[in-house]
């Protein structure tokens, strides 16, 4: 009887499989999400965050703002180091 259920119609080595590439450059070898082209690690439907999800925002350290700050401050003693070496020259 556990064979009937639809669930187990489809052997798991016969599933389609995910078609993203690894960090390795292989084949991902998981099955794909039913309906979707992907498996649950890459993307398949239904995974990731829900839409509107406030986790998932960039704020603080790692937001726009603090780059452009950290990106300015930067070229800023970039500049300084040169001027002080021009100096001491």
């Amino acid at each position: 009887m556990a064979g009937s259920h639809k669930r187990n119609t489809v052997s798991m080595h016969e599933a389609p499989r995910c078609g993203a590439k690894t960090r390795s450059g292989s084949a991902c070898r998981s099955p794909a999400v039913y309906g979707a082209r992907r498996c649950r690690m890459h993307g398949g439907k239904g995974s990731g965050a829900p839409v509107g999800n406030c986790n998932a925002q960039k704020h603080g350290r790692y937001g726009r703002e603090m780059n452009d700050r950290r990106r300015r401050v930067r070229g800023l003693l970039t500049r300084a180091r040169q001027l002080l070496r021009e100096g001491d020259g």
